[in-house]
């Protein structure tokens, strides 16, 4: 992971001053890339290294990220192995964590079959471990921020509408759901390929802002939309996950997926609106957005609707 070394400004400065294992001193301080909600400093002094997350203007609170979930499901996932350990919480200030030793995977990482299968094997540790705070939805997000933008007259992207109907019967053809642990925001600079203490390797799951109680299949659909990988690799990461090939939980994900990039487009809409940082919020729903309408229009929607109904 690429690194800035950064002078602090005061404001920052007395933040860490006052936070048990930033305040030693000597310190450096390093920007971490990425995040476009939260700034993310490394903090290594002689009490070892950490990342201190400070919260950014969130839309003026729009996107409705719960701080309190996101400490609480930190620790649930620590607790289960694969986030990092959460060793400060100061509401309305940020979240500081243990740093994890490793490398940030990048979505042509997630072309590697054993790497997907390490990516299967860290959702089953977190799908298994301590239930979370509240619960993600991504049908319920979508009609939120769809609300969002039509109160506040945020951009929308051509034949946006046209699509609604579609929405109930997707949710209809995914049926009865289970739910477990999710961290709901799996872009392959959420995971790290990390030593696993014994020679191997593991993949641990950062950044819990939108975790919450999901489906199981919303995550590997989105974990392979984010990455915009063939359909064969889906097939890898649901029979890695699963243990065994599952078509009807790969008609699952392929829907589950086209529903994230329907609303994560809206949540794009919101943040070209409100957010003051300098970042191409528009291109970057967009691009989830065209490959979106490629499946709205496309010849296999009807085929998933009907394979995510059948027995396993």
């Amino acid at each position: 992971m690429r690194v800035r070394t950064m002078a602090v400004d005061p404001a920052t400065d007395a933040l860490l001053d006052s936070i048990p294992c930033t305040a030693r001193r000597p310190r450096t301080v390093e920007e971490l890339p990425g995040g476009l909600t939260n700034r993310n400093l490394k903090v290594t002094n002689p009490e070892g290294s950490c990342v201190v997350r400070i919260p950014m203007q969130d839309g003026g609170g729009l996107l409705g990220i719960d701080r309190e979930n996101e400490y609480a499901n930190s620790v649930a996932a620590a607790q289960a192995g694969v986030g990092a350990p959460v060793l400060h919480y100061r509401p309305g200030t940020g979240l500081t964590v243990g740093y994890l030793p490793g490398r940030t995977l990048t979505d042509e990482d997630l072309h590697d079959r054993e790497v997907l299968r390490l990516v299967a094997a860290a959702c089953r540790r977190l799908h298994s471990g301590p239930r979370f705070a509240g619960d993600f939805d991504m049908f319920d997000v979508q009609a939120r921020y769809r609300r969002i933008v039509a109160e506040h007259g945020f951009r929308l992207p051509p034949r946006y509408d046209e699509f609604a109907p579609l929405v109930p019967r997707i949710r209809a053809a995914l049926g009865p759901r289970v739910t477990v642990p999710c961290n709901n925001d799996l872009l392959a600079a959420n995971l790290l390929l990390c030593p696993d203490g014994s020679g191997g390797r593991q993949v641990r799951i950062i950044d819990f802002e939108y975790s919450g109680n999901n489906d199981p299949a919303f995550e590997l659909g989105n974990i392979w939309s984010e990455a915009a990988l063939p359909p064969p690799l889906l097939n890898v990461l649901v029979a890695a996950y699963h243990g065994r090939p599952s078509p009807r939980q790969v008609a699952r994900a392929r829907l589950f997926a086209l529903m994230a990039k329907y609303g994560w487009m809206l949540w794009a809409s919101i943040q070209h609106g409100s957010s003051p940082l300098e970042f191409d919020f528009w291109s970057w729903g967009m691009e989830k957005y065209d490959r979106a309408v490629q499946e709205f229009d496309g010849p296999d929607l009807e085929h998933l609707l009907v394979a995510a109904r059948l027995p396993d």
